[in-house]
């Protein structure tokens, strides 16, 4: 009998112990996370040019909060992940770097153009796209080699285009082209040189790089001013400019100054202060009056309590438009990714948009601002 009940005991001990393991076993694959999709972004989210990169991350957060909430991108959540590459070339290899060991399949970024430059190669090899809302270079798409990424942005080539179009507007006949001897900042310079030696009325009288990060550039105003320029023309970031701007007129040089989306930026006018009044900018086009501009303007205030900064819009498009191609292309699949951003339209503050060919999102481009009582304000 003793033995019966030993052996009737071990049975039900055997079987809570199944039934545990079962129970486990149920517990674990309710506790298996959801599955979820990563979006990248990479830029300067720190140092100098900050303002321009941390734009991009609120946008980023804001498009994946929205879908995420809607169900996800076919039924994952959305995750954001940072990498910070301080528009500097060696951190942006890092950053890609990173991002592809995390087994990333879409990038958003990076912000200047030398910085993306650096880190295409890696995202090409490892079949990631890669889409900026602010890297201007016209070879970045243009030169075939990296069919892999993408922008939300028009072209330097376009960019100077309008630039030497209103240095003409205005009467100038003699340009000062300054440059921060960057991929952007010569980029865009090299191509103002271009198009205004092809005007017989224009003419360029110093073409000059400026070392970026210098405590003083009053040898380059110096040279300006020697030149007989009646106007400048400068293409590079904020923080020279701002210098650059400022000695020019503490030092009595009055000519119009005229510059590049890298300097339309609110950063350059709170640096250069009074200094900064009447600066001429290209900048993409005011897009205000698209109801969606309104709604993405909306969330970032309820979400951070301030405006958005600088390429803002055209990250927030980016993001929409790298998730949208993960839809339709039902996956993360390369090839399927990027023909949905050359085929698939997506409705976005900058409007309609899909890709062409080369990378470059259809119907964009840019204007010309003037800083105006302390504020950039579009020219018609």
């Amino acid at each position: 009998m003793r033995g019966k009940l030993s052996f009737v005991l071990m049975a039900f001990a055997l079987m809570g112990l199944l039934l545990a393991g079962c129970g486990g076993e149920d517990k674990k694959e309710a506790e298996a996370p959801a599955k979820k999709l990563i979006l990248g972004v990479a830029g300067a989210h720190s140092g100098d040019l900050a303002s321009y990169g941390l734009p991009t991350v609120n946008a980023a957060k804001l498009v994946a909060a929205d879908i995420n909430a809607k169900g996800g991108v076919l039924g994952m959540q959305v995750e954001v992940v940072a990498q910070d590459d301080q528009c500097k070339p060696e951190m942006a290899t890092n950053a890609a770097t990173k991002l592809m060991s995390d087994d990333v399949k879409i990038v958003l970024g990076h912000i200047c153009s030398g910085a993306t430059k650096a880190a295409l190669e890696i995202y090409r090899d490892g079949k990631i796209v890669c889409m900026s809302p602010s890297a201007t270079n016209p070879p970045l798409t243009q030169s075939g080699d990296y069919p892999n990424f993408f922008r939300t942005i028009a072209s330097d080539d376009a960019q100077a285009m309008l630039e030497v179009e209103f240095a003409k507007k205005l009467g100038l006949k003699k340009l000062a082209v300054i440059h921060d001897k960057g991929d952007y900042g010569k980029g865009f310079a090299v191509f103002c040189k271009q198009f205004l030696e092809a005007d017989s009325g224009m003419e360029v009288v110093l073409f000059e790089g400026v070392t970026p990060g210098a405590v003083d550039y009053s040898a380059v105003v110096q040279k300006i001013k020697n030149s007989g320029a009646d106007g400048v023309i400068y293409g590079g970031y904020h923080p020279e400019a701002s210098k650059i701007v400022t000695t020019m007129r503490k030092k009595g040089v009055e000519i119009p100054f005229l510059s590049d989306d890298g300097v339309k930026d609110d950063t350059f006018i709170k640096v250069a202060g009074e200094y900064a009044e009447g600066v001429y900018a290209t900048g993409p086009r005011d897009i205000s009056a698209n109801p969606l501009y309104a709604v993405a303007e909306e969330a970032h205030k309820k979400e951070f309590g301030s405006d958005p900064g600088a390429f803002f819009f055209q990250a927030y498009a980016a993001s929409q438009a790298l998730l949208n191609a993960v839809e339709k292309a039902g996956g993360t699949d390369y090839d399927k990714v990027v023909e949905a951003l050359r085929t698939q339209y997506v409705e976005t503050p900058l409007g309609k948009i899909k890709f062409d060919e080369r990378g470059d999102a259809e119907g964009v481009g840019f204007s010309v601002y003037q800083v105006k009582n302390g504020q950039y304000v579009e020219l018609k």
